[in-house]
């Protein structure tokens, strides 16, 4: 089940939201430090994070499933966002150098048809970015959070579901380890759980990025064409209501 825009927005405009928006970027940089000239797309609620990416990248897009609702990104400029069917991305085959895939893949029911429309759009070199809740971490438990919602993925669960989909998984870092509380105390000291975090509870942390590469030599996706659904681009801040 998707998780409303208008939630998620709110989530990242409060203290905890900020904190794990900071770190999941530092995690983002890291993977990504060089996106240059290259087209990105984000795929769910990714606007938070396309920022990072807005400056460099030849072409940023934001696209928003039509069950989660859609906001205008950026919100001071034109939009640069789309509302979407997750079964039939209105991109060409090849055209996307990068996907960065959040807050879709654990709501989705639609999971390999997503999958295989995001090696579709991906050009022959193509990199994906997965970031899902961890099983095993404590922001799946609690449902304050928006990873506390739909599916949480093991790291083992989430590379085998994405060679089962034609990528090659490259790495994988664990990122949130600290705990979803709205504790002051906590939050400053976000810093010192994530270190705490990586070097001792790997396996417990929030949420899971994995990177993986297109597989060329695979079978061409295919996606569903019946009762073909077209969107247009979003003009204004309208979330579904």
């Amino acid at each position: 089940m998707w998780t409303d825009v208008i939630h998620l927005r709110d989530f990242y405009s409060t203290s905890l939201g900020k904190v794990a928006q900071r770190v999941i970027s530092r995690q983002l940089q890291v993977m990504w430090p060089d996106h240059s000239g290259q087209i990105v797309l984000g795929i769910g609620y990714s606007n938070p994070y396309l920022k990072l990416f807005y400056s460099n990248a030849e072409r940023t897009l934001s696209a928003m499933p039509a069950a989660q609702g859609v906001l205008q990104w950026p919100s001071d400029n034109l939009s640069l966002t789309t509302l979407v069917d997750e079964i039939e991305l209105p991109f060409p085959d090849l055209s996307i150098d990068r996907v960065l895939l959040i807050h879709a893949l654990e709501c989705t029911e639609n999971v390999h048809p997503l999958l295989r429309e995001i090696w579709r759009v991906l050009s022959g070199n193509g990199r994906l970015i997965v970031v899902a809740p961890n099983r095993q971490g404590l922001w799946a438990q609690l449902e304050r959070t928006p990873f506390g919602h739909g599916q949480p993925y093991s790291p083992s669960q989430l590379s085998r579901l994405l060679k089962e989909n034609f990528f090659t998984p490259v790495r994988t870092h664990p990122a949130l380890f600290t705990p979803p509380s709205q504790s002051r105390m906590i939050l400053s000291s976000s810093s010192a759980w994530e270190e705490l975090g990586r070097r001792a509870f790997r396996s417990f942390a929030g949420v899971i990025l994995t990177e993986a590469e297109k597989q060329i030599y695979a079978t061409r996706a295919t996606s569903n064409k019946k009762d073909r659904r077209r969107y247009i681009p979003a003009q204004q801040q309208t979330p579904r209501i």
